[in-house]
Formats: structure tokens, C-alpha cells, sequence
């Protein structure tokens, strides 16, 4: 069968704590699309910040939020996303997002075009496998691997 199912039982799952709060489910890392685009789905737990602001030079974003509230941000603005809505972060637009509620945890669905970008969180995994805290810097030397970098404004 040419149809790819990813399960919870199949799909990879990546902790980042301590790096960040996060858990990502890989569902689709591009080797069923050709690489033309992956899908991952994101668990921030209640008040958890996100990661740092950033700009995507070569990849296409968007976050359809499945449950909670998940707080954007692109430069100064901000926008409270609802359970059924969608986000796109075209390439070079800043943003981050966060989970604003101290007492329910949010889930995001992510597509990234073309699907690059799905290596990241695995990068990221690797640094935090050990459990230990990487250097301040660690997640912005990985973001460069992927053209991505640290939203300056």
C-alpha cells in the first residue's frame, strides 16, 4: 500500500526538556512527501514560554491549534490562537508561541515546507538525550543548521 499511517504507537516522540518545555510527535518527516513538506505535533504544557523568537530563511510554517490556547508572537504583536484555528509564519517572518494558561497544556499541529526543518527537533533531542542542560547558545547554533536564525528587532 502507497498510503503512510503514523500512530502513537509508530511516530517518533522527542522530549526537550530541559532545553524547552516541549514534546514533539513526529507524523511526517517528508520521506512519504518526497521531502516536499513534514508534520509534527507539538505539547506545550500549561505556562510554557516557547522557544526564542526566530525567522525561517528557507521553510513555510503553519500551526493549527488541536487543544488549548497557543499565544503567538511576530516581532511586538501577539495573537491568542483558539482550538480549530490556524497560524502561517511565511519564510522570513518572525515569530514564537506559547502556551498562556497556567492550568490546561496546549496541542499544536506544524507543518513545515519543504520538510528540512524536521531534523531540527530531532538536533535538539540529541542535545538534551542526556538530560543535562546544553550551553546557552545550543538551540541558536542549531537553528543555523536549518537557516534559521534569532529574531533581532
Amino acid at each position: 500500500m502507497s498510503l503512510n499511517l503514523a500512530t502513537p504507537r509508530t511516530a517518533e516522540v522527542i522530549n526537550l526538556e530541559p532545553l524547552e518545555p516541549l514534546t514533539i510527535r513526529i507524523l511526517e518527516d517528508g520521506s512519504h512527501t518526497g521531502h516536499r513538506a513534514g508534520l509534527i505535533e507539538g505539547s506545550l504544557p500549561p505556562g510554557s514560554p516557547g522557544p526564542p523568537q526566530h525567522i525561517h530563511r528557507e521553510h513555510d510554517e503553519m500551526f493549527f491549534v488541536v487543544s488549548g490556547t497557543v499565544r503567538f508572537f511576530s516581532g511586538a504583536e501577539q495573537l491568542d490562537v483558539s482550538a480549530g484555528e490556524l497560524v502561517t509564519a511565511p519564510v522570513g517572518t518572525p515569530h514564537t508561541f506559547a502556551n498562556p494558561d497556567p492550568s490546561r497544556s496546549a496541542t499544536m499541529l506544524c507543518t513545515v515546507t519543504p520538510d528540512r526543518f524536521v531534523n531540527y527537533f530531532r538536533e535538539l533531542g540529541a542535545l538534551t538525550a542526556g538530560g543535562e542542560q546544553p550551553a546557552p547558545n545550543a538551540i541558536f547554533e542549531v537553528m543555523s543548521h536549518y537557516a534559521t536564525e534569532p529574531y533581532q528587532p
